[in-house]
Order: C-alpha cells, then sequence, then structure tokens
C-alpha cells in the first residue's frame, strides 16, 4: 500500500517546520508560501500514517471555506507524492473494507477522512453547532485561524484533544496542534499571536542542534556502510539517546514563526511578488504577502464597524449535495444561507470609467445584510457587471431587483455608450430577465451626514444596522475597514484622494474608495427609502 518513493522540494520555512516538529506549531506567514500544501499536508499525514487508527481534526472556519480552501491543498499535495484518492485514503465516505478500523470509529463518515491504516480526520467546520462533540482526538490542524472563533475553539474543540495515550502516549506528536494563518487585521482574529510568547528559545535552538547530530551521525553511518565498514555500537547507542531526548523536547515545545511570502521567491518568482504589490492594497500587501503587523485605524470613516458587523452565511445541507469531487470555483448563491429567495434583491452602485461595482443586500428585521459585492474593471463594462450579478443569483426566485441610485447616475455616461448610467443598468437587468424597481435618492448625501447616518447604524442608533457575509465581501470588507477622512476647506470628508487619477501599484483601482460609495448609496436607500409599505413591513419584521 505505500506509494512510491520520489524527491520533494521544501523552502526553508517548510523544512524548518517539519523538522523542528513541535508538539504545538504556529505559523503565520504571507500568500502562496505553502502552508496548507507544504506545512499542513505534510503534517497531516504524519500524524495519520504514524498513529495507525487514530482520530485527528481539521479545523476551519466554515464548512465551505474547508471545501474551497483547506482540503483541495491537502489532496492535491498528497496526489503528487503519490497518495491516490480512492486507493490509500477515501473522503465523505465508508472506507472499504480492506481499510483497517479506527480505534474509534465517528459516528457518520460524512465529513471525514479515512486512511488506509484505520487513521481518520475529521473536518470540524465552526459553523456546523456540535461538530466537535464526543470526540477524543489526537491532533489538531488549524487552518485560517484569522477567521477563527477562539471561543469556540477553546470551548468546543480544544478539550476534545486529549488523544489515546494508551496508544501513541510515546510519540511526540501526540495531541499535537498546528495552527497556520496569514497575518490577522483586527484584534478578534489576532488570538493566536501569543504563543509567540509561549516559545522558548533555548529548547527550539536545542531541537536544532540536535536533529543535527543525529543527521550527522547518521551520516557517518552511512558513509561506513559504503566503505563496507562495521559502525561503531557507541554510535548507534548514541543515536537511540539524541532520539529519547528530541522526542522528549519536541513533546513540549511550542514553534512560533512570521514569514513573508519572499521566503517562498524561487518558486514565486519576482513578478509574482511585483503583481501582488500592484493589485493589493497596501495594507494587504503588508499584512498577507510581507507579513506585517499592521494596525486598523480607529478614526477612519467608518469608524464604528467591529469584528461583530461581519459573519458567515452558508448554506451547508446545498453544499453536502455537491460532494468533495465538485468544482467549489463556481459557487452561486444556493451556497449562501442569509438569502431570502422570496424577497427583492437592494443594490447601491458605483460608477467610473475603469472600474464599476455592484453592493447588494437585503434587510432582515434590524439588519441589512451585505450579501455579495461585484465589480467589473477596464474593458469589462456595466453590462458585464451586470451579468455577473444575474448569474449569480440566476436561481432567486424573486427576480426584482431594487435599484437605489443618486444624481450621480443621470447624465453622462463615460462606462458604455451615450445612454446614461440608469438607462443601462436598467436595460441590462430587464434583458436578463429580472424586473427593476428604481428609487431615486436625489442629490449625493454630504459626507459629515453620511458619516453621521452610517456610523450610527453601525452603532445600532439607527433603523438598521449593516452586517457584511465575510466571504462573499472580501475586498469589500478592507475597503470600509481602510477607508481614511480627511478635512479641507469643504469640511469633513471621506478621504478620496486620488481616486480619479491614473492607476498606480500603490492604489490600483479595484481597492479605492470606489466600492465604499456603492456600499453608502446601498446602506441610505435600504435605511431612508424602504421601496414599498409591504416591503418596508418585511424588513422591520412585521408580518
Amino acid at each position: 500500500m505505500q506509494p512510491q518513493t520520489k524527491r520533494i522540494y521544501f523552502n526553508r520555512p517548510q523544512r524548518l517546520t517539519q523538522l523542528i516538529a513541535a508538539n504545538t506549531t504556529v505559523i503565520v506567514a504571507g500568500r502562496r508560501t505553502g502552508k496548507t500544501d507544504s506545512i499542513a499536508a505534510p503534517f497531516v499525514l504524519r500524524n495519520m500514517q504514524r498513529m495507525p487508527g487514530s482520530t485527528g481534526g481539521i479545523v476551519v472556519p466554515t464548512f465551505k471555506h474547508g471545501l474551497t480552501n483547506t482540503l483541495p491543498g491537502l489532496l492535491a499535495a498528497w496526489k503528487r507524492w503519490g497518495f491516490i484518492n480512492g486507493v490509500h485514503y477515501v473522503v465523505g465516505r465508508r472506507p472499504p473494507k480492506s481499510f483497517a478500523k479506527p480505534i474509534t470509529e465517528p459516528h457518520d463518515y460524512e465529513h471525514v477522512i479515512s486512511f488506509y491504516n484505520g487513521s481518520v480526520a475529521i473536518i470540524i467546520s465552526q459553523d456546523r453547532p456540535g461538530s466537535s462533540n464526543s470526540l477524543t482526538l489526537s491532533w489538531l490542524l488549524v487552518d485560517e485561524a484569522k477567521f477563527i472563533d477562539y471561543d469556540k475553539l477553546k470551548d468546543e474543540t480544544l478539550p476534545a484533544n486529549g488523544g489515546i495515550k494508551s496508544h501513541f502516549g510515546h510519540h511526540s506528536f501526540n495531541h499535537s496542534v498546528m495552527i497556520l494563518s496569514d497575518m490577522p487585521q483586527t484584534k478578534r482574529g489576532s488570538w493566536f499571536l501569543h504563543y509567540r510568547e509561549k516559545m522558548d528559545c533555548d529548547l527550539i535552538a536545542a531541537i536544532e542542534a540536535t536533529v543535527y547530530e543525529i543527521w550527522r551521525i547518521k551520516d557517518r553511518i552511512r558513509k561506513l556502510r559504503a566503505a563496507d565498514e562495521p559502525a561503531p555500537g557507541y554510535l548507534r547507542n548514541h543515536l537511540r539517546r539524541l532520539d529519547r531526548a528530541l522526542n522528549q523536547m519536541r513533546s513540549v515545545a511550542v514553534y512560533y514563526k512570521e514569514y513573508s511570502s519572499i521566503e517562498n521567491l524561487q518558486l514565486l518568482g519576482e513578478n509574482y511578488i511585483k503583481q501582488m504589490k500592484r493589485d493589493l492594497t497596501p495594507l494587504t500587501f503588508q499584512t498577507s504577502i510581507l507579513c506585517q503587523r499592521i494596525g486598523i485605524a480607529k478614526d477612519g470613516f467608518y469608524s464604528s464597524m467591529r469584528e461583530r458587523h461581519k459573519y458567515n452565511a452558508n448554506d451547508n445541507e446545498y453544499l453536502d449535495t455537491l460532494g468533495y469531487d465538485a468544482d467549489f470555483s463556481t459557487l452561486d448563491c444556493r451556497a449562501d444561507a442569509d438569502v431570502n429567495p422570496l424577497a427583492p434583491i437592494c443594490i447601491g452602485m458605483d460608477y467610473n470609467a475603469n472600474i464599476n461595482w455592484i453592493v447588494a443586500g437585503q434587510p432582515s428585521g434590524k439588519r441589512l445584510n451585505v450579501i455579495k459585492s461585484f465589480y467589473v474593471k477596464f474593458e469589462r463594462k456595466l453590462p458585464e457587471l451586470v451579468a455577473d450579478f444575474c448569474a449569480y443569483y440566476a436561481s432567486h426566485e424573486n427576480k426584482t431587483v431594487v435599484f437605489y441610485y443618486d444624481s450621480t447616475a443621470l447624465g453622462g455616461n463615460y462606462a458604455v455608450n451615450e445612454q446614461d448610467f440608469r438607462w443601462v443598468i436598467i436595460h441590462e437587468f430587464e434583458r436578463h430577465g429580472w424586473r427593476v424597481e428604481d428609487v431615486y435618492l436625489g442629490n449625493p448625501m454630504r459626507h459629515d451626514e453620511k458619516y453621521l447616518l452610517i456610523n450610527q447604524g453601525f452603532a445600532g442608533k439607527q433603523r438598521l444596522m449593516p452586517f457584511f457575509n465575510r466571504q462573499n465581501n472580501d475586498d469589500l470588507i478592507l475597503a470600509v475597514q481602510s477607508a481614511g477622512v480627511s478635512r479641507g476647506r469643504l469640511g469633513f470628508r471621506k478621504d478620496k484622494a486620488g481616486e480619479k487619477l491614473a492607476e498606480t501599484e500603490e492604489d490600483l483601482l479595484e481597492h479605492r474608495t470606489d466600492g465604499t460609495d456603492a456600499f453608502d448609496t446601498l446602506y441610505i436607500g435600504c435605511e431612508k427609502f424602504p421601496y414599498n409599505d409591504t416591503f418596508a413591513l418585511s424588513v422591520s419584521g412585521v408580518s
């Protein structure tokens, strides 16, 4: 059953993580450093191979995230290393009879990876209540830790990582935990950074020295064998003592490291780093690529927004029907649990010569759920933007769009043709079979009035409080969190300096304030201009 041996390349952070093999490992690294592919995958594989029949846990913030981010990376790495799905392991189904039995068999195999030697890994998604209940785990992988709810983790999952000491107590990696993430941008997502203070640097140095000494002795024994000379007995005894000492040190070690994406420059190439510098906001580049600790300014335009204004809303029942072999890159609104299919979808938009936005939302009681945002740029214009929206919401039952717009949508049109924005948008929605209820807001609200209204909304002092679907609004959330303010002769306003200027590497079009302006229009419309009496009753919670 063992796959054929082959040589595999690991970069320096990946090699160090595997060689140190601390019982608790926390890696905070930039994008494309191979966290899932070459740090998590070897960790999970080692535990499942060397603790036959054990049960481990793979913790992900949402089931959808596990399907689209974590599992594909793990399985792709294993495939490259010769481990074949259906031969060496199976996912999401009862394993064949030829596989060994786990020491503790799962209640069902719907969300389980089963290895041929009886080891199983249970996918624990935090949006599934009770997914850690009654588990006895021998190891934990916590992926995308900045999105993990730490209270749930410590109350529900960490206590389950007790392992079976009678079977695996001699392994330094029994009860092991690996935590992976890029650098968080919020205080709530920073729960794992304190492990840096828990690391004993002298102990890690001792492990490194011991690993080197073991390699040196093994290399000497290999050379003696190659020369047909016997290896002295004291070398073998010394090697055993070093192995015992290494195992003991690893069993209590905490290893914390921060790496930038530049650590993987040999594989990524300079062009990738340059492209990321062009394509990301300075804040995202600093955290997600350079892995620098950057705080979010609390005096920005949306100063009352907090972490609690973001939520996860995935329809796990629908995702379950797709199976683990589906193409999760083409998911649409059927995977979203926050969409009311019987209600209209409200939109706010922003129009520009090179970039155009739709921010979509639905009022629900006292909430305005921002369910998704879309943008197009350069040669893709308003027709393509509307087409993207209609494709994503093709299965939405109520094909009604409540289009909120102000005077900026009237008159000129540098996005498509001689017609104004309003005409083009309504025409394109109707062409795709949607009915448009257009609601005119008048002239744009003054910035100081808008600031007060929206921040009071975040603070719960208006009729609607805005909330953002985290996975469907990555760029918008970042733009909202980083939008600044300026004060000039016209008074207090959102800092939109340079919005109409030429694109630069430091200031990419899609990461300026255009998307936040579309959100502003959506919020003002839903808060001040409910679409009609019936709709107003439904959003206020009156049935």
